[in-house]
């Protein structure tokens, strides 16, 4: 329970100035303050900001009906701030944000939603029911009691914990201290209690790097892959998720002598790379007004700017050259009962692909399934596809993880795209997206994502994304209001195109549609007169109403 204010509070209720659905205010304090805050409805945010000196700040919002200034009633005695936030329903939840001076305590009571503590405070004291409660704090002296009193514990830590503890009645415990040990708080210390009925914890995660599924659990294949990989961001984020695991099984594994990667690693936003001394290179895709590839394009066809200054276009080769495609299918139990449906689909875009290309087949549920290797043979490739195991959970970032760091490393930049036919709703990934998507930015692979909406999740059903009381919580409630976002982020990064398929009959023109794009991509060079290893590049083409889309030429890592 949060404690009552010792002093007799003096109620004030303040003067806001309107803006959108909240109000906003200053209070003139103390260098530290002691602050409480009640909010069963809604959202928590507090913030301990150096620059925030001698005042508080009070910024209270809804999405639905406007915030009035009895719906924030705030009590104030010297530096105790006391402020409890009237409970309205979800609908017309406030969500509040107070920004206070550093090492100021803070207590926070919450039932689902979300609860932020940010910056260096001396103490933070919170309790929700299922609400996640998420710490950014200085790591260098930290004293911590989490607790869960009605479940297994689920949380993510940026640094290594303690084991957990259970106590009688089912309650769970984790708590110790973090960097210097004698440390007091007069001299820096942060003490977090933490305390929560069902939710999760976070410290020092950023909640949109959370996985899906935070229980400890054993690696699946596809993480282990990932890990004996060496790709470090990759490795990192599946460490967080699951200790313990990791670290198990990382003492089985030889030292590794040098870390593999994809492709030499290149910095975010690098689109050219070097040819020659003065010639550089880029690919593109040029699409026309209806989104469909254009092919048969010269070097007259294009106009270079780099550092906006035009720039000679020495030469446009057509990709022709045939392509290693993994195709990466959805069989968990959300599409269980449509497997006769995806085998079909399946075949029907070997059936679209080049004789020449190489094609892998892997499954994905909770963990990845390799149906085949890469292979020209179609019918054998058929066949295999009879050999799928269906049902589970549904991990297609690991899935995605895994053909980054296992196949396509192999190929050492050759050219190579990924195929997903997924209703993208993952649930079981240890990988969490911004971690894909950053691997995905420096493999060079294009992705194609074709999101198929589940049969038992009717489209018409899915509502829209908004703004929810607890962001991370809702993701295991609601996942596949991402899944669109996510498909399209997927293809961006790469390259590549997201396909919404509506209609059975949007599938194979689909199939077509990739195909061509991988038929018509353009590598092009041009005359350069940059010292910088990453101009500014922009191109137009004269084709009418035609779109270019720029991406990196894969480079191979010297053994």
């Amino acid at each position: 329970m949060i404690r009552a204010l010792t002093v007799i509070p003096v109620l004030i209720f303040l003067c806001f100035s309107a803006f959108a659905q909240g109000y906003k205010t200053e209070l003139e304090t103390p260098e530290k303050v002691s602050l409480v805050v009640k909010n069963l409805d809604g959202r928590v945010s507090v913030i301990a900001s150096e620059e925030q000196q001698k005042k508080v700040t009070i910024d209270a919002k809804s999405t639905g009906a406007a915030v009035a200034a009895e719906d924030v009633k705030v009590e104030t005695k010297g530096s105790d701030i006391h402020i409890d936030v009237r409970a309205r329903g979800e609908k017309d939840r406030i969500d509040i944000v107070v920004t206070i001076p550093t090492r100021s305590k803070v207590q926070v009571e919450g039932q689902a939603g979300a609860v932020d503590v940010v910056g260096s405070v001396e103490s933070a004291v919170v309790k929700t029911d299922t609400g996640t409660i998420h710490a950014d704090v200085p790591l260098d002296a930290v004293k911590f009691n989490f607790v869960w009193e009605a479940s297994k514990p689920r949380y993510m830590s940026d640094v290594e914990l303690p084991d957990i503890k259970e106590k009688a009645g089912g309650v769970y415990k984790l708590s110790g201290r973090l960097g210097e040990k004698d440390v007091k708080k007069e001299d820096g210390l942060v003490a977090l209690d933490f305390r929560t009925q069902r939710g999760v914890v976070l410290l020092n995660i950023d909640p949109e790097r959370a996985p899906a599924d935070l229980r400890e659990r054993p690696l699946t294949e596809a993480a282990r892959a990932i890990v004996r990989s060496g790709d470090s961001e990759l490795v990192e984020a599946i460490r967080k998720v699951s200790p313990k695991m990791f670290g198990d099984y990382a003492k089985t594994l030889p030292p590794i002598e040098k870390e593999p990667s994809l492709v030499s690693r290149t910095p975010p936003g690098r689109i050219v790379s070097a040819v020659a001394p003065q010639l550089m290179r880029f690919n593109a895709s040029v699409t026309d007004r209806n989104g469909r590839a254009i092919g048969g394009m010269r070097e007259s066809d294009f106009t270079v700017w780099e550092n906006g200054v035009e720039r000679r276009v020495t030469n446009v080769a057509p990709a022709n050259e045939p392509f290693n495609l993994v195709l990466l299918l959805d069989v968990s139990g959300s599409v269980e009962e449509r497997m006769d449906f995806i085998r079909k689909a399946a075949r029907d875009f070997l059936r679209t692909t080049s004789p020449q290309d190489r094609i892998s087949i892997i499954s994905f549920r909770d963990d990845i399934q390799v149906i085949s290797d890469f292979s020209t043979d179609r019918a054998m490739l058929s066949r295999k596809l009879d050999e799928i195991d269906a049902g589970g959970g549904t991990a297609l970032y690991d899935a995605l993880g895994y053909v980054l760091s296992e196949p396509l490393r192999r190929l050492r930049g050759e050219r190579t795209a990924i195929v997903v036919m997924s209703d993208g709703d993952d649930n079981k990934s240890f990988l969490p997206f911004p971690a894909i998507l950053e691997a995905l930015l420096e493999s060079g692979a294009l992705v194609y994502p074709l999101y198929v909406p589940s049969g038992l999740i009717p489209e018409t059903s899915v509502p829209k994304p908004e703004i929810t009381i607890d962001p991370l919580r809702t993701r295991y409630l609601t996942l596949t209001t991402r899944a669109e976002d996510e498909g399209r982020k997927l293809a961006a990064a790469s390259g590549g195109i997201y396909y919404p398929i509506r209609r059975l009959e949007d599938l194979q023109k689909a199939y077509d549609d990739v195909v061509a794009q991988l038929r018509s991509a353009y590598t092009i060079t041009y005359a350069s007169n940059s010292a910088s290893t990453s101009p500014r590049v922009r191109v137009r083409t004269n084709r009418d109403g035609a779109s270019v889309r720029l991406s990196p030429v894969v480079e191979l890592n010297t053994p």
